[in-house]
C-alpha cells in the first residue's frame, strides 16, 4: 500500500516553477498554488497583469490533490435550510455558483487542452435510512422547482441499476455533476498559468506580511517580494502568520483508500452507474471509480487535524472496514492507496471570499471545493482588478469560531456529537 495521494502518484509532476529568489514587485502576489490560487493567476496574467504564485509545497500539495475525485453540481447540505437563512434568491445564487463552477473547469479544459478525464457523471446522494429518503424527497421538491430541473429522485428499486447494496433506500440525483482526475487537472493548471505569464515559486511559504507603502512586503525563505494586491487561498493550510483568517476556518481530516483496478465484473457488481455517490450520514462516506477503475473510498472517518502517514493508515483501516460494510462483496480486494488532507470548514459549511485585514481572499469551502475553487479563482481575479463582482458569497458575515485560535481542540466532541446523530436520526 502506498501512503500517498493516487492524484498525486499518478499526474505528471508541474514542471513549470520559477527559478532562482523571490524578488520584485508584482500587481499581484497569490499565496496558494491550489485550484483557487492557480484560476486567479492564469486569468490575471491573461490580462496582462503581473503575478507571482507562492506555495509552501509543490503546485497542488493541499486539498487540490488530497480530494476524492467529485465535482458535484449544487449545495451540498440542504437547499431548503439554505432558502430559509438567505432568501430564495440567494439561494439559488449560491446553488448555480456550484454548476458554474463545474462549467468554469470544463471551459479551462478546452481552452487549455487539458487530459484529465474529466465526464459529466451525475452525483447520487444515498439515503442511508428510510427516513433520509423522505428528507431527500423534500429537498428534491424545493430545488427541482427552484432552481435544479436536472434532477431526480430514485427508489430503493431504482438503485439496482447503479449502486449494488443493501444500505441504501433510494436516492437523489443531480445530473450536471461531473468527475475528473485531479492531479493531472492541478499540474496542468499550474502548466497554463504559467505559459500565460504567471511566475510560479514552489517551496516558498510565506512567513511574514508587512504593508510597504501603498504595497505589501511578503517574506519567504527563498527571497522577499512585493506587490499591490495580495491574494490569500491557502484554506486548511493557512499559518500563523495570518491569524484572522485561522479564528474562523477550522482544519479536519478528509481521509481516503483506493482499491487495485477492479475487474468489470466487479464494477457490475458494486457500482455500475459510474457515477460519484455520497451517502446521508454526517460521518459518511463518498466514492467513484478512478480512470483505471480503481474504486475510490472517503470520508471523515476520525475527527482529527492531523494528516500523516501515522493518522492516515489508522483512519485507512476505519474506511476498509466502512467499504466493506457496504459492498462485501469486495472482501479480499487489495487496497493499494491510502492519504488524507485537511479540509477547511467553516461553522455553516458555507465558503467565504472577499477583502480583509487588507487582503483578498478565498476559502471555507467545507470539503466542496473541488468543484467551486478554479471558478473562485477567476471571480476574485474580476474583483482584484475592479472589473465585476460576482462573488456569491459577498455580503455572508463571518464571526471567529468561538475559543478557537487555529488549533482545533474540540474536534473529538464533535466527532461524538455527529456520531451520535448518526445514530437516532
Amino acid at each position: 500500500m502506498k501512503y500517498l495521494s493516487y492524484w498525486h502518484d499518478t499526474a505528471p509532476s508541474f514542471t513549470a516553477g520559477a527559478q532562482g529568489p523571490v524578488a520584485g514587485h508584482y500587481d499581484v502576489a497569490v499565496i496558494g498554488a491550489g485550484f483557487t490560487g492557480l484560476g486567479t493567476a492564469r486569468k490575471l496574467a491573461m490580462e496582462g497583469r503581473s503575478v507571482i504564485v507562492l506555495e509552501a509545497e509543490t503546485v497542488g500539495f493541499g486539498a487540490s490533490g488530497r480530494n476524492g475525485g467529485h465535482l458535484n453540481n449544487g449545495i451540498a447540505h440542504s437547499y431548503l435550510h439554505a432558502r430559509e437563512h438567505f432568501g430564495l434568491e440567494k439561494a439559488r445564487a449560491i446553488y448555480r455558483a456550484f454548476d458554474q463552477g463545474i462549467e468554469t473547469i470544463e471551459r479551462i479544459i478546452a481552452e487549455e487542452g487539458i487530459d484529465c478525464s474529466f465526464r459529466r457523471s451525475g452525483k447520487l446522494k444515498l439515503a442511508s435510512k428510510p427516513q433520509h429518503y423522505e428528507t431527500l424527497a423534500r429537498n428534491f421538491e424545493a430545488l427541482h422547482s427552484d432552481v435544479d430541473p436536472d434532477t431526480a429522485m430514485l427508489s430503493k428499486a431504482d438503485l439496482a441499476a447503479e449502486v449494488r447494496s443493501d444500505s441504501f433506500h433510494g436516492g437523489m440525483l443531480q445530473k450536471k455533476s461531473a468527475m475528473m482526475h485531479m492531479g493531472r487537472f492541478v499540474a496542468a493548471l499550474g502548466e497554463a498559468a504559467a505559459r500565460r505569464g504567471a511566475v510560479i515559486h514552489e517551496k516558498a511559504p510565506v512567513t511574514a506580511r508587512e504593508q510597504h507603502g501603498k504595497s505589501w512586503r511578503l517574506t519567504t525563505p527563498k527571497g522577499t517580494v512585493t506587490a499591490d494586491k495580495v491574494l490569500l487561498a491557502t484554506g486548511a493550510y493557512t499559518t500563523e502568520a495570518f491569524p484572522w483568517f485561522r479564528r474562523r476556518l477550522v482544519p479536519v481530516g478528509s481521509f481516503i483508500i483506493a482499491t487495485r483496478p477492479l475487474t468489470d465484473a466487479e464494477i457490475a457488481a458494486t457500482v455500475p452507474g459510474n457515477r460519484t455517490f455520497v451517502n446521508s450520514l454526517n460521518i459518511g462516506n463518498y466514492f467513484r471509480l478512478s480512470p483505471d477503475k480503481r474504486l475510490i473510498w472517503g470520508g471523515r472517518a476520525r475527527f482529527s487535524a492531523t494528516s500523516d502517514q501515522r493518522s492516515d493508515a489508522k483512519s485507512g483501516a476505519i474506511l476498509q472496514e466502512s467499504l466493506l460494510r457496504i459492498f462485501p462483496q469486495l472482501a479480499g480486494v487489495s487496497i493499494d492507496y491510502c492519504w488524507g488532507g485537511l479540509v477547511d470548514m467553516t461553522s455553516d459549511r458555507f465558503p467565504r471570499a472577499g477583502l480583509e485585514d487588507g487582503l483578498y481572499y478565498a476559502m471555507g469551502y467545507s470539503g466542496h471545493g473541488a468543484q467551486l475553487a478554479t471558478h473562485m479563482g477567476e471571480i476574485m481575479a474580476d474583483l482584484i482588478t475592479g472589473r465585476v463582482n460576482r462573488n456569491p458569497w459577498d455580503g455572508l458575515p463571518w464571526q471567529a469560531v468561538p475559543f478557537h485560535t487555529g488549533k482545533p481542540w474540540f474536534l473529538p466532541l464533535v466527532g461524538y456529537y455527529y456520531k451520535t446523530l448518526d445514530r437516532f436520526r
